[in-house]
């Protein structure tokens, strides 16, 4: 595992030494250990670490576990705590901020070394996890810009689009209309193959199509322009079928 940056978080300077000698013959970089709670967020914001390691006792008032529910909810990386004291009232405070492991102090560096190892692996894991969710999403939906932000919208849904110059109207199934600044040629390409741009003012979702009569078709009771090309492609389909 190469440009592994970890940073340790230990108000004991000799065991922080430890444990960079450590890191550096795992062959990882170590970055300069931080003491207290606000070194470390100085760390973080400077570094962007890829671990932590971080003592549960710190110097100042903040703890270990204060720093890993700023980590869990801002930074998003995975880290292992580092303790003397194993007792349950500690261990109930740990479990709140899921580490992704736990030493108890004195360890070997077997130990450290399992414990990254284990700790990297199970967080490209539930990364990796994530970004397949992520794709399913994807691969069913599209994300519209609004002024509000990204508004995600399942293909089914979308009707047809239709082009007003240099923006497009999405017209959903729910009667709702999405405008976004783009051409039919731009987004042909981005919606599957369902949609047909049918006319060079309109795209068209084949599964909703009801009718289709002269030189028009008919989506949910509103009727559309068709060209001839598209007219003939639809009427093979539906002769075939």
């Amino acid at each position: 595992m190469k440009n592994v940056k970890v940073l340790i978080v230990e108000d004991e300077m000799i065991i922080a030494d430890t444990i960079v000698d450590a890191i550096e013959d795992f062959g990882f970089e170590a970055l300069e250990p931080a003491v207290t709670y606000s070194e470390a967020l100085e760390r973080i914001e400077e570094e962007s670490p890829s671990i932590g390691i971080f003592d549960i006792q710190l110097s100042g008032k903040k703890s270990g576990i204060d720093l890993a529910k700023v980590v869990n909810e801002k930074y998003k990386f995975p880290f292992i705590f580092l303790t003397s004291n194993s007792d349950k009232m500690t261990l109930e405070d740990v479990k709140k901020v899921h580490p992704a492991s736990f030493l108890v102090k004195p360890f070997n560096n077997e130990e450290l070394y399992a414990s990254i190892d284990i700790a990297l692996y199970s967080y490209s894991q539930q990364k990796s996890k994530t970004v397949n969710a992520l794709n399913s999403v994807l691969n069913d939906s599209i994300f519209l810009k609004q002024k509000e932000g990204f508004s995600r919208v399942d293909y089914d849904d979308i009707l047809f689009v239709k082009s007003d110059n240099v923006y497009l109207d999405f017209y959903l199934k729910s009667g709702k209309r999405m405008t976004v600044r783009g051409t039919i040629s731009e987004y042909v390409n981005k919606l599957p193959e369902c949609f047909l741009n049918t006319h060079r003012s309109y795209i068209i979702n084949v599964n909703h199509l009801q009718s289709l009569s002269g030189n028009s078709i008919t989506i949910q009771g509103q009727e559309l322009p068709i060209n001839k090309q598209s007219k003939e492609l639809i009427l093979n389909i539906v002769n075939q079928g």
